[in-house]
């Protein structure tokens, strides 16, 4: 009677929840015998089960990753998102034998076409020239990965929308990567952007405002405390130091001290501060060589707080 009811049983219960027999949901899975069985009444519900798992098994990590055949994650950063394959340059087979004369000649053919068909029309000859544009300054830098990532899909969306034509591909990178560290809250100066890129700070400016408004972009402002942390790791100074003149601006900005001032020169200030109220003290020669400004402006913001944050400094 059993394998009556099996013949009967139609494909679509394969997703059923429920036993159609005596309405239990205490379902068992056997992927070896391909079978759906209910557990309470031993009616089965599918007999053509499919293993939806890989056809290895592995029994430790180490191996599970050596019989893994999904490649590497998709990415933004090459043109291709690293879907293509690549021949490499070892000349061996996969036991590890060199290849004969004839067979060195052939896999030198395949290679040289198959780098060619990579790059097939003048989209990706682009994306392929800005993307390593863009690695290089990331590299300059030292950007974590996503600000990378980041920059490369602003700079693929520049080239959906055929803004790059009369433009400069080196001042659009460098614009894409100065977004994406803003958009990402990374405290980088177009100073530093242009030096990584060696393309002049205008140019670079010019990219930005050009992108920002034809994108539709929504920049933040740049926060002082941003900056904070970049020049206490330039300054070799304690994690207290960043507290402390993280402290200093969270009160300055309730108290609207930080209203129109650069971002940097209170940042720079409250870093000065803050190494002399610790006793690890730095000259504001040195601040202002890190932080890109004027001694002047130091002095200037670091009297304001001084005098608002009634601070007493034993100088």
């Amino acid at each position: 009677m059993s394998e009556n009811k099996k013949a009967s049983v139609s494909p679509g219960l394969r997703d059923i929840q429920r036993c159609t027999e005596c309405g239990g949901t205490r379902l068992m899975r056997d992927y070896e015998s391909a079978e759906v069985v209910c557990m309470d009444c031993g009616f089965v519900l599918d007999m053509k089960l499919t293993d939806q798992g890989p056809e290895w098994r592995a029994f430790d990590t180490e191996q599970r990753e050596k019989r893994a055949r999904t490649g590497a994650p998709v990415t933004f950063t090459i043109h291709d998102k690293g879907l293509s394959t690549m021949i490499d340059w070892h000349d061996r087979d996969i036991y590890g034998k060199k290849f004969s004369a004839g067979q060195k000649a052939q896999i030198y053919r395949l290679r040289k076409w198959q780098r060619r068909i990579r790059v097939s029309d003048a989209m990706e000859r682009n994306l392929a020239f800005a993307l390593s544009e863009i690695t290089k300054i990331a590299n300059n830098l030292s950007l974590p990965k996503s600000i990378f990532e980041t920059a490369s899909v602003i700079y693929r969306k520049a080239v959906k929308e055929r803004l790059i034509r009369g433009r400069s591909i080196q001042g659009i990178s460098a614009a894409s990567v100065y977004i994406a560290c803003r958009q990402c809250g990374l405290a980088r100066t177009l100073e530093e952007i242009s030096k990584a890129s060696n393309v002049s700070k205008r140019e670079v400016g010019r990219s930005y405002r050009f992108l920002v408004k034809e994108l539709d972009y929504l920049i933040p402002p740049v926060r002082a405390n941003q900056y904070v942390s970049k020049f206490s790791n330039q300054l070799t100074m304690q994690g207290k130091v960043e507290e402390i003149a993280n402290k200093i601006l969270m009160t300055a900005g309730n108290l609207k001290l930080t209203s129109g001032r650069g971002p940097t020169g209170i940042a720079a200030a409250a870093s000065y501060i803050a190494s002399v109220l610790v006793g690890e003290r730095r000259t504001q020669r040195e601040i202002a060589e890190i932080a890109k400004v004027t001694e002047v402006t130091i002095r200037n913001r670091y009297k304001e707080l001084v005098d608002c944050l009634l601070f007493v400094m034993d100088l």
